[in-house]
């Protein structure tokens, strides 16, 4: 085990690095570029994506106030039910660009490639360039990050800066170096301001890695976790803190809490709650209890378990081929930093109790590509070895079933591929054992075979990922572009729009109705919903108010202040007149539209019921 387990030094690192082949620039310019050209083609397609987060980066466009708390519409009535980091970049391009679906996309297509590039950094300064452009090719190449890459939800943003924070702290491995685990305290507190607590999944695998790791004092360790921590605080609190002081009558509701607290939105509905389901103000309640078989489930197997079995496999097989080397060995902490990064999101995505939903995974799929890069370039070196051989060999097997299993379940969709996936991965799972006996090129055949036969079915529904226009609240990866806007949440019971979680494009009449005289509001239009707000107002250009939030539950505003904004003319049109009815949160959005339904008389433009509320 001793051969077979020889650890990496940064000093070794270096050197490779200064003596790389010459294929390795233009294999990452390769890369790199095919990346951009699978994440930024035809971005248009998809319109306005998830239209919550496009009217949000309209607003920020037009506000500064509104770009600063991520409000959903630029006269401020109530903010996205998320820390607004990632609308911050949508919002700047709106500025720069003007608004269109482009200038909201491109920004996480090139978070995307950023993704991939420094997933590769980090890689390669542990287990070499191979290594690094085989992980990067299997982020660029996973459904959901195809997905999430070409879509506007905070989850771009959120991988980027966990990769930054999983490459800063392995350069603080490296050397003990308290700056570089500061650095990567700070990216994990910024992920927070993407997605909040979700950020901080990885920081166990980081802790633990470096304390187990890092060439300095026991004591030195525990002081300089201190330190990250205290970034992880103070980068991520600050924003809080702002919020939490700002004078509440100057600012927008904080969308999603039923208090107008960020801190309640922080440690309730974006906390806790998702892991228990009691997320007040939800509509769909607490699920049944999870899994560890919800990740290989019909609504998120096809984003994200096509590697995960391998990820898995290769995390034992570098604990174990590490096992008697130092303690301060680079693999074995890389290992632990990953590994402690799948383990920990996927055991809560798989047990949590709350709202969750199949495009969360793109946050295991860094995880997953580093591993499954790192294990298999080292067992290839070590292939001589019937050990070593047999791993990868076992790798390439589970991979294999894992992809035909996943291709089973969409029947439908080229059935000629899980077949032949199957017979190509078996082959090269035979043919490996024996890799380490045959031929230099006979053995590169090999192993070219075997990449083919273990990326072909995730790189296929990649492609069709992104040659699928996806629009909606929860975008689904794979060739159906399904989002979800019917079930449960559906039915058209607000005046034509659909679902509180669907989107449709108003008629050019009611467009026209809204955009007249609609510099004398506030708000040219009220609607219950932010989804159904963020339609009229992409649509007219114009701020509507969205009442009650994302849901339609938290109690902004109040049916008292409604009736005061509608006495002192600042809303012209309210839309729609019904509202969904909640088990949890405020019913003041039914109130509302109850009270204008009784009072004012209501006409129908393009299929959707209008009150003058001027009338």
């Amino acid at each position: 085990m001793t051969t077979m387990a020889r650890p990496v030094s940064a000093d070794r690192t270096t050197s490779r690095r200064a003596g790389d082949p010459r294929w390795v620039r233009p294999a990452l310019a390769g890369l790199l570029a095919a990346t951009a050209a699978l994440y930024l083609w035809n971005l248009n397609a998809s319109g306005w994506a998830n239209a919550f987060y496009s009217a949000a980066a309209q607003a920020g466009g037009e506000s500064w106030k509104a770009l600063f708390f991520g409000a959903t519409d630029p006269s401020n009535a109530i903010t996205v039910d998320k820390t607004p980091a990632a609308l911050w970049l949508m919002s700047l391009s709106v500025r720069i660009f003007g608004l269109s679906s482009w200038s909201v996309l491109v920004p996480e297509a090139l978070l995307g490639i950023a993704s991939v590039a420094l997933l590769y950094a980090t890689v390669r300064r542990v287990s070499g360039p191979g290594a690094g452009l085989l992980a990067g090719a299997m982020l660029a190449l996973t459904p959901v990050a195809a997905l999430m890459f070409r879509f506007n939800n905070p989850d771009a943003l959120l991988v980027l800066l966990l990769i930054a924070g999983a490459y800063a702290t392995i350069r603080a491995i490296e050397k003990g170096s308290p700056q570089w685990i500061v650095l990567a305290g700070a990216a994990v507190g910024f992920g927070f301001l993407a997605k909040m607590l979700q950020a901080f999944l990885v920081l166990p695998g980081f802790a633990l890695a470096y304390v187990l790791a890092a060439p300095v004092s026991l004591g030195k360790r525990f002081l300089h976790l201190l330190g990250a921590l205290v970034a992880v605080v103070v980068s991520a609190g600050w924003y809080l803190a702002v919020v939490a002081l700002w004078p509440a009558a100057s600012r927008p509701y904080i969308g999603g809490s039923q208090t107008n607290s960020i801190l309640e939105l922080t440690l309730g509905y974006n906390g806790f709650g998702r892991i228990t389901g009691d997320e007040v103000g939800s509509l769909g309640g607490a699920q049944s209890s999870g899994s560890w078989a919800r990740l290989f489930g019909t609504e998120m197997a096809g984003g994200i378990a096509w590697l995960l079995p391998a990820a898995v496999l290769a995390l034992g097989a570098l604990i174990w081929l590490t096992w008697r080397s130092p303690r301060t060995d680079l693999t074995r902490a890389a290992a632990i930093a990953w590994g402690g990064w799948l383990l920990v999101t996927a055991g809560v995505f798989s047990y949590m109790s709350g709202i969750i939903h199949p495009y969360y995974t793109v946050a295991l799929a860094p995880a997953v590509a580093a591993l499954t890069g790192m294990g298999a370039t080292r067992l290839w070196r070590l292939r001589v070895h019937p050990v070593a051989a047999g791993l990868l060999s076992s790798g390439v097997m589970v991979t294999t079933l894992t992809t035909f299993l996943v291709l089973n379940q969409k029947s439908d969709w080229q059935p000629w591929l899980r077949y032949s996936s199957l017979l190509l991965g078996l082959g090269a799972a035979a043919l490996l054992v024996v890799a380490g006996q045959l031929s230099r090129t006979v053995s590169r055949a090999v192993a070219v075979l075997a990449l083919v036969a273990t990326l072909s079915g995730t790189g296929a529904y990649t492609m069709a990922t992104a040659a699928t226009a996806h629009s909606g609240a929860i975008p689904a990866a794979g060739p159906n572009g399904s989002a979800f806007g019917g079930g449960m949440f559906g039915g058209n019971f607000r005046g034509g729009m659909g679902s509180l979680l669907g989107t449709t494009t108003p008629g050019e009449t009611l467009v026209s109705l809204l955009r007249n005289d609609s510099s004398a509001y506030q708000w040219a239009a009220a609607t219950v919903g932010s989804n159904p707000a963020a339609s009229y107002q992409l649509a007219a250009d114009v701020p509507v108010m969205a009442v009650g939030g994302f849901n339609g539950t938290d109690p902004a505003p109040t049916l008292a202040q409604f009736q005061e904004y509608v006495r002192a003319g600042k809303i012209h049109y309210f839309l729609g007149d019904s509202a969904m009815r909640s088990t949890s949160g405020s019913d003041d959005a039914q109130q509302i539209a109850d009270w204008v339904a009784q009072t004012y008389p209501a006409m129908t433009v393009d299929r959707t019921t209008v009150y003058d509320l001027t009338r």
